[in-house]
């Protein structure tokens, strides 16, 4: 007679510990983990995985599936790339607490934030909740097939309390400060993880309006903080341009974790003109961890970089006036006339220097200095002296336009182009591997879920494990910290204590994976979303099977049709 549901035998058990794999069994009853080592009992299920990998699940901390969540049950990129918990609700942006004259204020910010098409948003969200924990009921009610959990968004907040003032920037009154910390609290008690703000001039809606929570004052967020604190449980999120020479943003990430004494993290990449900026920040969250404050700095596995094409939000062409004759074409039909070498000389004649700033990445459709080909399998760290198209064109005797025009109409269209933006200004990863290593820092930043026409980093898992364990040339990480760093220190870090590890009592989220067949595939563009959204995905090898709560939701990277994903209200404990 079987003693346990599951049986998983033979693997290189990495338990997310931090410790060194060993060579055995992990055995699951009542999606728990209940045995690792040398098990004897019999499963109902035994798995045989020769030696794969065999890893928790792993915790995304930072996904944008608000909208996604309550149409789809498959929360896809992201549960493609080993991910059993998934985190949205971040940036500030969201889509409750909403009342009926909000709702297209939210999705144009929904849709200028996280490129979010908002046709799609307007068709796919029934929007049949007003208050915060009546959104949290709505995501409920659809099966999914990974866990999810969400965080109260700060300008969801502020237009709830201030209506169109929110959007005008004005400083909140005293009691639209109360009613935006006591919705806050409400929403935490009800079951969201945290709360999740954005102070970057990076984030505008699709009609260019800076999002409600750019210049809010500090003592709305302190009060937000505070509110949040008296709940005794929560997490603070926040993404902020974080000047150093302004010491105001780091004065106001201090006040809100002194108000709140609860753990917080800040996004971190390199950019700007300073590209050591970040080690600043670096020291920062450090100092405020020495302090006895917990701030952890979300670091991306890769460049931020945006993908540019036909199919794509963004390409060098888009607002070129012989373009624009044919841009209401389908994609193939635009590549078709764009192949006639008339045409194509009438574009590049007329190529102009204009672009659309309320899009992000708008401004960088002409960057050919860091815009390189989007091969397949894709070069996420390419060089830029010899690949980028500013010094193709002068190797070539060409231009940059006129070869990021014939790689845009290969393939009927489907062509890209990719730059790598932010943790690129060095012109390599090595920014990255200082901030992946560092004592305070979590793998997050992947949007999983958002930029669905621009970005594709729901990859992110994967681009740890197949490039930073296996395929850089120097620099490497190890295994057993990525995976601790990718499965437990994330799930410490929004307090779900009770997942990423592999170890008796803990929930059965668990991988197995065959390092050496682990690929990242070129992302594609699908017609998907409502309305016919597209969206850039991203498919992976390699992920042999993937277990939510003991049950298989993917087999060599293709969905079961299990769906035992649940929404996590808050903190959760062993």
């Amino acid at each position: 007679m079987a003693e346990f549901d599951l049986v998983v035998r033979g693997g290189t058990v990495v338990d997310g510990s931090g410790a060194e794999g060993f060579s055995g069994d992990v055995a699951v009853s009542g999606g728990r983990i209940v045995e690792t080592g040398t098990v004897s009992g019999r499963g109902r299920r035994e798995i045989d995985v020769d030696g794969a990998v065999v890893a928790p699940g792993f915790v995304d901390i930072h996904t944008h599936f608000d909208g996604q969540a309550t149409w789809d049950s498959y929360l896809q990129p992201t549960s493609w790339h080993g991910v059993t918990t998934a985190v949205m609700g971040n940036c500030g942006v969201g889509f409750a607490p909403a009342v009926p004259a909000d709702h297209q204020r939210l999705i144009r910010l929904m849709e200028g934030v996280e490129d979010i098409p908002g046709v799609a948003l307007t068709e796919g969200l029934a929007w049949d909740w007003e208050s915060f924990p009546e959104f949290l009921d709505a995501l409920e009610r659809n099966p999914h097939d990974v866990d999810f959990a969400t965080q109260v968004p700060h300008a969801a907040l502020r237009v709830r309390a201030m209506g169109s003032r929110a959007a005008s920037h004005e400083i909140a009154t005293g009691e639209e400060v109360a009613m935006m910390a006591k919705l806050a609290a409400e929403a935490i008690e009800a079951g969201a993880l945290g709360f999740s703000t954005s102070r970057t001039l990076n984030h505008k809606s699709s009609d260019g309006e800076l999002t409600p929570s750019y210049r809010a004052g500090v003592d709305e967020l302190v009060a937000i903080a505070r509110a949040i604190g008296e709940t005794g449980t929560g997490v603070l999120q926040l993404v902020s341009d974080l000047p150093v020479k302004d010491q105001s943003e780091f004065e106001l990430v201090t006040r809100m974790l002194e108000a709140s004494r609860r753990p917080m993290s800040i996004s971190l990449a390199q950019g700007g003109p300073n590209p050591d900026r970040y080690k600043s920040i670096l020291a920062f969250i450090t100092e405020m961890n020495e302090r006895g404050h917990t701030l952890r700095g979300q670091a991306g596995a890769r460049a931020i970089g945006i993908i540019l094409g036909l199919e794509c939000t963004l390409h060098p062409f888009m607002m070129n006036p012989v373009f624009k004759e044919i841009a209401h074409l389908p994609i193939a039909e635009q590549a078709a006339r764009m192949s006639d070498p008339a045409m194509k000389s009438r574009m590049l004649a007329a190529q102009t220097a204009e672009k659309d700033p309320n899009i992000i990445g708008g401004e960088l459709i002409d960057f050919y200095s860091h815009m390189v080909y989007l091969a397949d399998p894709p070069d996420y760290e390419p060089d830029l002296r010899t690949q980028s198209l500013a010094n193709r064109a002068f190797a070539e005797n060409r231009t940059p336009e006129d070869i990021a025009y014939d790689i845009m109409v290969e393939d009927e269209g489907r062509g890209k182009l990719y730059a790598p933006l932010l943790n690129y200004g060095h012109g390599n990863l090595d920014a990255v591997r200082e901030m992946l290593a560092h004592p305070h820092t979590v793998p997050g930043l992947s949007d999983g879920g958002a930029h669905v026409g621009t970005i594709c980093d729901g990859s992110f898992p994967t681009t740890l494990l197949q490039y930073w364990v296996r395929d850089r040339p120097h620099g490497r990480l190890s295994l057993p910290f990525v995976i601790a760093r990718q499965a437990r220190a994330t799930a410490e870090a929004v307090g779900l204590l009770d997942r990423g590890l592999l170890r008796p009592g803990y929930k059965a989220d668990l991988n197995v994976i065959d390092m050496d067949a682990l690929h990242l595939h070129r992302p594609t563009v699908r017609f998907d979303l409502p309305a016919g959204g597209r969206r850039l995905l991203q498919r992976a090898d390699g992920y042999r099977h993937t277990f939510v709560s003991g049950v298989e939701v993917y087999h060599d990277g293709e969905a079961t049709g299990e769906l035992p994903g649940k929404l996590v209200r808050g903190a959760q404990s062993v």
